[in-house]
């Protein structure tokens, strides 16, 4: 972006004292690997699958890609994109970025071609770093696609090459081979260091800007909240090109000085036998990693004492289910925790297996963050305990968004981010997320929020998973339309999900009109129920209701 629109927001950021109060710390990621490399160089850092990494030979590494990103011709403050698995390259990949003083954009693997041109296109990437196949996916081939269509000028550089390259295509391995040594650029913990993408489900997709100081600040929040110590294991399952994944796998050990172990394809059964192997203690993850562990552990009874946290986020998170899971877990404090790309952690959930029903009920206690809650039509302060949209200012908070004017709308006259969400927070500080503005279904005229809907029927033993969505309605505008995926061996009708829900004095506006049971959600790689893909949906089944 511009030199002068950057300054702009690390200028207006700044006034906030973060510098003066210790809540920028002035470092970055360099810095703490330094920091690690003098301590304990053969520490191993990172595990993924049967490589080991130490401190000294992450930081070899890096140099090495430095070197090599310089020989391409790369100048401070290039962007380079990267669409890898949770591997432990990407770790060298960000570390490399920062010695070199250019600014990283994580891609997330199930992206083609059109949302990864988009975002290339937006950021100006010099660089794309992807392996040549994963999963299903051909990267090599949709590299030469878009180098072809639209970027003869893109660079890729492919890790983990099973066969010979294309012209053009530089192998990880061999990149920056050879080269004299080199410390990388003048680079400073207020400088651009990352642009991340918001997943469009409602428009255009947005570039998240963060410097080192705000990826930190979040870093030192969770380690004061949860006590997180040098001993502690992360568990990394959730995706590096998230802002969850990128923060705790790709940033979090350098930071802390703590083994991360990641994993690249999801899989309860196998994450159990990680967290034993490995004396994993912590993991943050969406709700469906939550989901799928807590039923493993129900049914095979396995046993992983020293795994003391699970914070989930990123999507609603049942209250039942952190019921549930605790059961399963009972010496481990499961949580939910709220946070966005923008702000990455307004809440931190709780900190005690005592705290258990706050756990529950709420979305967690708010930490290094200022709140307050906004009438969604007016923009006026709300009181404690009335819903609203949350705005969230603080130290974390992103320094705003690539493009100047989708900061107009942002961002109030006091600085505060206006998340979206919808929520409440309690007199001790405890926010509750009740939905999002645009998922709001109106009902003749009256607002109801699907997330306590959506509650209720994960209370019913036969749904693994609900999302309640506005259905086109002739009269009333909007009814609300409950779609479930269910357990294995179950079923649901729809006179018996209304008898569940009227048992739980439910007011008969908000009764779903329809229930839908499908085979499997819609969501986007964070996890996130894609809200939209449902309403459309809804729409279909009415026109065609109407039609026949």
């Amino acid at each position: 972006m511009q030199a002068q629109a950057w300054n702009e927001l690390v200028s207006r950021r700044s006034q906030a004292g973060y510098h003066e109060k210790g809540l920028w710390k002035g470092k970055t990621t360099v810095d703490y690997a330094r920091e690690r490399l003098a301590e304990s160089p053969d520490r191993v850092a990172v595990v993924d699958g049967a490589h080991r990494k130490t401190y000294a030979q992450l930081m070899h590494e890096a140099q090495r890609v430095a070197a090599g990103l310089r020989n391409l011709g790369l100048q401070k403050g290039d962007v380079i994109s990267f669409q890898l698995p949770n591997w432990w390259e990407s770790v060298v990949v960000n570390l490399a970025a920062v010695l070199g003083g250019w600014v990283v954009n994580p891609i997330v693997p199930i992206y083609r071609d059109a949302e990864v041109s988009y975002i290339l296109d937006d950021c100006k990437a010099k660089v794309l770093f992807i392996p040549d196949r994963f999963r299903s996916i051909d990267y090599l081939e949709m590299a030469q696609r878009l180098r072809r269509d639209s970027r003869p000028d893109l660079q890729v550089v492919t890790v983990r090459a099973s066969e010979s390259l294309p012209e053009g295509v530089v192998a990880f391995e061999t990149l920056g081979v050879g080269s004299a040594p080199w410390n990388g650029s003048s680079y400073g913990a207020d400088d651009l260091k990352l642009i991340l993408y918001t997943s469009g489900t409602t428009g255009r997709p947005k570039g998240v800007l963060h410097s080192s100081n705000t990826l930190i600040a979040e870093l030192q929040a969770i380690t004061d909240f949860w006590r997180i110590g040098p001993d502690d294991v992360m568990f990394m399952p959730s995706p590096v090109t998230h802002i969850t994944g990128y923060c705790y796998a790709l940033e979090y050990g350098f930071f802390r000085g703590l083994k991360v172990v990641l994993m690249d394809r999801w899989d309860a059964r196998q994450a159990i036998d990680i967290i034993a192997k490995e004396g994993v203690t912590l993991s943050v993850g969406a709700t469906p990693f939550l989901t799928e562990l807590t039923e493993i552990v129900l049914q095979t009874g396995a046993r992983i004492p020293q795994f003391r946290l699970f914070a989930s986020g990123g999507a609603p998170v049942p209250p039942e289910l952190v019921y549930r899971a605790s059961r399963a877990m009972p010496r481990c404090v499961v949580c939910r925790v709220y946070g966005s790309s923008e702000a990455p952690t307004v809440t931190l959930g709780v900190n005690s297996v005592a705290e258990l029903e706050s756990a529950a009920s709420t979305d967690g206690r708010i930490w290094n963050s200022e709140v307050k809650v906004l009438d969604p039509v007016t923009g006026d302060p709300l009181p404690c305990g009335e819903s609203g949209e949350i705005a969230v200012k603080g130290p974390e908070v992103m320094l705003g968004y690539l493009h100047p004017e989708d900061n107009l709308d942002a961002f109030d006259a006091e600085g505060y981010f206006l998340s979206g969400d919808l929520g409440q927070v309690s007199e001790d500080g405890f926010i509750t997320i009740t939905g999002r503005k645009k998922d709001i279904i109106i009902r003749g005229g009256e607002n109801l929020s699907p997330r306590e809907v959506e509650d209720m029927l994960h209370e019913h033993p036969a749904v693994l998973e609900a999302a309640v969505v506005a259905m086109p309605h002739q009269r009333l505008g909007e009814t609300p339309c409950a779609y479930v995926v269910l357990r294995p061996g179950h079923s649901l009708t729809f006179d018996e999900m209304l008898e569940h829900l009227n048992a739980r004095k439910l007011a008969r506006q908000k009764l779903p009109e329809r229930l839908e049971v499908i085979e499997e959600m819609p969501k986007n790689a964070s996890g996130k129920i894609l809200k939209h893909v449902l309403r459309s949906w809804a729409e279909k089944l009415v026109a065609g209701a109407q039609a026949s």
